[in-house]
């Protein structure tokens, strides 16, 4: 009898173990599952943030981290796809600051002037209006009223640089404030000074399906400065003024029935030079040559494309004057509607 209770005994410890390992397997599963950093929506192009709840703290500072990414003039734009729009959740119509906002529920076309604004560490983990886990290092941006989900290029004038972002959040709620950028987008333009002008045009799904979104054009000069190099400088951190981009709102690949013109030899002149684009691919630079040619017969015997390791840069000259060649620049710019910059060849 001894024996048998024994045995019974022993059978029940082996059972009595067998399910607190049970549950400690499944509670550690339910723990991982609630702790593990998450990717933020939007790309993958910032590193893994940790999800926080509950809105930011209002006494918190927003701003930088310490040590934010060194490699954030590599993170590529968001990449425009056709998202289902619903009409309830971030598209409902909403109130804030005692102010009413309709957010638009269909593909228009949409284009805004303004000023931009960018947030940072003080929200960084919370929930985007649409739930998603805000990182400050994806390509992603807040409007009050464009679609949630929906696709923007931002253009800074001052510069000319142009990022894509994907809009996935509300705000901003400041009068004259039109978009608020992530840390990341905001590093790209060359706007973590502050407050800034910028002009933003909705990618729409027909741009999307089209193609059309895509742009040929590089920078002519990405940001020197590392982002741990920006953050030191505080709050009002900005990329130098001498960062130059240039974008040509343009569709740069030739239409079928363009007649071919004779392209210029690369010509190494001293002297100043009027460039009107930077390409990556060759077919870029050629086909906006035929387009400027067309438009301007004048510019046609001073056009050359120049090929440098990594772009193709379309430039006009030489001239003998900066005068001379602001001059010409002038009549490009109001005749083509593009910025051009003055290069000088020594």
């Amino acid at each position: 009898m001894l024996r048998i209770i024994g045995r019974m005994l022993q059978a029940s410890c082996w059972r009595h173990r067998f399910w607190l390992a049970t549950l400690w397997l499944a509670l550690a599963a339910l723990s991982g599952c609630g702790s593990a950093p998450r990717q933020a929506s939007g790309g993958p192009s910032g590193p893994a943030v940790v999800p926080r709840d509950g809105p930011a703290p209002s006494g918190e500072r927003d701003g930088p981290h310490a040590q934010p990414p060194a490699d954030l003039a590599s993170v590529p734009d968001a990449q425009p796809r056709v998202e289902a729009i619903r009409a309830g959740g971030p598209n409902k119509p909403y109130t804030v600051l005692g102010r009413s906002y309709t957010p638009i529920r269909d593909d228009r076309p949409f284009s805004e002037r303004g000023l931009a604004s960018w947030y940072g560490r003080k929200f960084h983990g919370r929930r985007t209006a649409n739930g998603e886990v805000y990182n400050m290092y994806d390509m992603t941006a807040a409007h009050p009223t464009l679609p949630i989900p929906s696709y923007v290029r931002v253009r800074n004038p001052a510069n000319q640089r142009e990022v894509v972002v994907r809009i996935n959040d509300r705000g901003p709620f400041h009068p004259g404030r039109v978009i608020d950028l992530s840390y990341t987008a905001a590093y790209k333009l060359g706007l973590l000074r502050g407050v800034a002008p910028v002009e933003l045009t909705r990618i729409t799904f027909d741009d999307i399906r089209a193609g059309r979104w895509r742009r040929d054009t590089v920078d002519d000069a990405p940001p020197t400065a590392s982002a741990t190099e920006l953050a030191q400088l505080g709050e009002a951190a900005a990329v130098p003024a001498s960062s130059q981009a240039v974008a040509v709102p343009l569709d740069t690949s030739p239409a079928a029935d363009d007649a071919p013109v004779p392209i210029a030899e690369p010509r190494a002149a001293a002297g100043f030079w009027v460039q009107l684009g930077a390409f990556r691919q060759r077919e870029g630079a050629d086909g906006f040559q035929r387009r400027v040619v067309a438009e301007l017969d004048w510019l046609a015997p001073l056009l050359a494309v120049f090929a440098e390791p990594t772009s193709y840069r379309l430039q006009a000259g030489p001239y003998a004057s900066r005068d001379a060649a602001q001059e010409a620049a002038g009549r490009i710019r109001d005749a083509l509607s593009l910025v051009p910059m003055i290069v000088e060849r020594r």
